[in-house]
């Protein structure tokens, strides 16, 4: 994925500020010159000396001529930038190349180009451009890397231009600019079977009824166009008029992904802290679930979800899915601590019936937040909740001590609800954690306790 941004920068003289603007751009040599020019003229004037006043007008006059000239020269230089890719997991590289062609009749002189970068992605690129004639292009490339998800612009792109005497040096500014974002990076898990199904669009399916109006019921009336075959004759003789049965069509199964963003819940930041594997974990789950063909959706404690209200709030098919998880992962580059104290908020959107499929990831929980979270279990034919302990996530390995009381009791509340949930200690794989996630499923749907996730 790619994106281009194009821009122009015109160097010639302005109606307003045109002196002080071309004194500023004098460099140190021109300063240099321009000093020694005036000190040489008033020695002359002090010793009499006509030869020295000719100097000194000479040395004097040298850097005002180039800052002359080069402010009037006018150079029309069109700049273009393009990503290579424009969104990128996060500690992977992306490429920006620029390119520049003189669109003006005029040769440049010696130009420095200048992209301005946030600093989390590296340090400022600079490159130098000979000469560039009339018509001419150039293209240079360099590479960001960020290890901290998020949104950052590149630009504007700033064009420096000389004279051959590096008297004077002034500075054009490009005005468009262009956003990289750095998005989670996304673990591949394992295809597990997950609340007996083994896809998206498999023997444990769910189905739906097509339905043709508000007002149908089974078994409908007959319309103009329906296959005389679906005619049900016992509701034609009970009802009096022709009536047929309603067709069943597959409906793709559901999965949200819950995402616990309250900043009491966290400890730590970077990207090596809790709710930075939190958001990890959420977009591997994401994505993993739309590869296997599930109709899936991004839920946070504050209530809001990804995709939007629109329609039944998960994501669709083909195109509409590549859109949404898009969205989605667009979503968790920029997602930050909220500042709810509990889920309840998650809970209210849960309510409204059946949301498939539950992943949780979550931080720390009290007993409160974890009764919600059990009745949340109550809406979903399968539960898994990673919980995140950042005590353990804010020491070295070698201090971490086992799970507290409190703790296991909060696990323990959660797999009474039907959770199968886990602890996510330091350094743990999310690869490793869904394996076992299923081991336990199945361990616990073979003594019959239940059918888990």
């Amino acid at each position: 994925m790619s994106t281009a941004g194009t821009g122009q920068a015109v160097a010639d003289r302005g109606d307003k500020g045109g002196v002080r603007t071309a004194l500023a751009g004098l460099t140190t040599r021109g300063r240099s010159f321009l000093a020694a020019g005036v000190a040489a003229a008033v020695c002359s004037y002090v010793l009499g000396q006509g030869d020295l006043l000719r100097v000194g007008l000479l040395l004097a006059v040298l850097p005002l001529v180039c800052a002359a000239v080069l402010y009037r020269t006018r150079y029309r230089v069109a700049g273009s930038r393009r990503l290579s890719p424009a969104r990128v997991p996060a500690g992977s590289e992306a490429r920006v190349h620029l390119r520049m062609d003189n669109v003006s009749r005029l040769p440049t002189g010696l130009l420095m180009l200048q992209d301005r970068v946030p600093y989390v992605l590296g340090p400022r690129p600079r490159f130098v451009l000979d000469r560039v004639e009339a018509g001419g292009r150039r293209e240079v490339s360099y590479r960001v890397r960020s290890d901290l998800r998020g949104r950052y612009p590149l630009g504007p792109l700033q064009l420096r231009l000389t004279d051959p005497f590096g008297m004077c040096e002034l500075t054009r500014s490009f005005s468009s600019y262009d956003t990289l974002t750095v998005i989670p990076r996304v673990e591949p898990l394992a295809p597990v079977r997950l609340s007996g199904e083994a896809k998206g669009y498999g023997d444990g399916r769910q189905r739906s009824l097509a339905l043709a109006g508000e007002d149908d019921v089974i078994p409908r009336g007959y319309r103009y166009g329906d296959d005389l075959r679906r005619v049900h004759w016992r509701s034609t003789a009970r009802y009096g008029e022709l009536m047929v049965r309603r067709e069943e069509q597959p409906q793709r199964a559901r999965c949200t992904v819950l995402l616990d963003t309250r900043g009491i819940a966290y400890r730590g930041a970077g990207p090596d802290s809790a709710f930075e594997w939190a958001v990890t974990g959420a977009a591997s789950v994401l994505v993993h679930m739309l590869e296997r063909g599930y109709s899936v959706r991004l839920l946070t404690d504050t209530g809001s979800t990804v995709p939007g209200e629109g329609g039944d709030g998960f994501a669709g098919v083909s195109q509409e899915s590549a859109d949404a998880a898009g969205l989605m992962m667009d979503t968790l580059a920029v997602i930050d601590h909220s500042d709810g104290a509990g889920l309840s908020r998650a809970y209210d959107v849960l309510r409204g019936g059946n949301e498939g499929l539950l992943v949780a990831f979550l931080g720390d929980l009290d007993e409160e937040q974890a009764a919600v979270l059990g009745r949340m279990r109550q809406r979903s034919p399968g539960a898994v909740a990673f919980v995140l302990d950042s005590r353990t996530w804010v020491r070295e390995p070698s201090d971490v001590p086992g799970p507290s009381e409190v703790r296991g009791e909060r696990l323990r509340m959660l797999r009474e609800a039907g959770w199968t949930a886990l602890d996510v200690p330091r350094g743990a794989t999310l690869d490793e954690l869904w394996r076992q996630a299923d081991r336990e499923r199945r361990g616990v749907a073979a003594t019959g306790g239940g059918e888990g996730p």
